[in-house]
């Protein structure tokens, strides 16, 4: 059975789970849905999946997965251990970072493009957290490493990837980030690469 994604493709997390099962090469049933300005999430249907009222939602045979770390796990798990490495801890380390401190950067863009809520302290706090990438970036060039957690693509290079990507919808230029525009180039080039909107085609 295909595992069902609820999605809506301007939803940044909904993207980084359909890059990571793109990448591993999981089909996913999409299930479209109008969350701007349908609020097509705040149906009974879907406030019954996720009382939470948001967005991605995956449904996998009687498992429901509303939380994006455990989602994108799941669907790298589906199709092997690749995205996985054997030593996680640091892979962990940066995948807690895409969920926790680098969240910001969807309120940021819900803000700015959005109307939902004021744009200021959420903008200066993702510019902070991708300096902080960044500079994780610079070091591990310097070390030979090209990815986040080492030398080979990870879940959590593909969980960063869409801030990033998308900071200039929320008024941060790529320009301030060179580890990372290299970076971003990097995991553009993987097999099963996807986009979607508002993602620039180059960095």
């Amino acid at each position: 059975m295909t595992a069902r994604l609820y999605n809506y493709d301007l939803d940044v997390d909904c993207y980084r789970v359909r890059l990571v099962a793109s990448v591993v090469g999981l089909p996913l049933e999409l299930v479209g849905l109008d969350v701007f300005p349908g609020h097509d999430h705040l149906t009974d249907a879907m406030l019954a999946l996720n009382p939470a009222r948001r967005l991605p939602v995956l449904v996998d045979g009687d498992l429901v997965l509303t939380q994006v770390p455990a989602i994108l796990w799941h669907v790298a798990s589906q199709a092997g251990a690749a995205l996985v490495p054997a030593a996680p801890a640091a892979m962990l380390e940066w995948l807690s970072f895409a969920a926790g401190d680098l969240a910001c950067a969807t309120a940021a863009r819900n803000a700015s493009m959005l109307g939902q809520g004021d744009p200021v302290a959420p903008r200066a706090a993702a510019r902070a957290a991708l300096r902080r990438l960044d500079d994780h970036m610079v070091r591990a060039g310097i070390a030979g490493q090209g990815y986040v957690a080492g030398d080979t693509l990870t879940l959590a290079d593909l969980a960063l990837f869409p801030a990033f990507a998308l900071s200039r919808d929320f008024g941060v230029d790529h320009d301030e980030f060179a580890a990372l525009r290299l970076w971003a180039r990097r995991v553009r080039t993987v097999p099963g690469f996807i986009t979607m909107p508002g993602i620039p085609d180059y960095h």
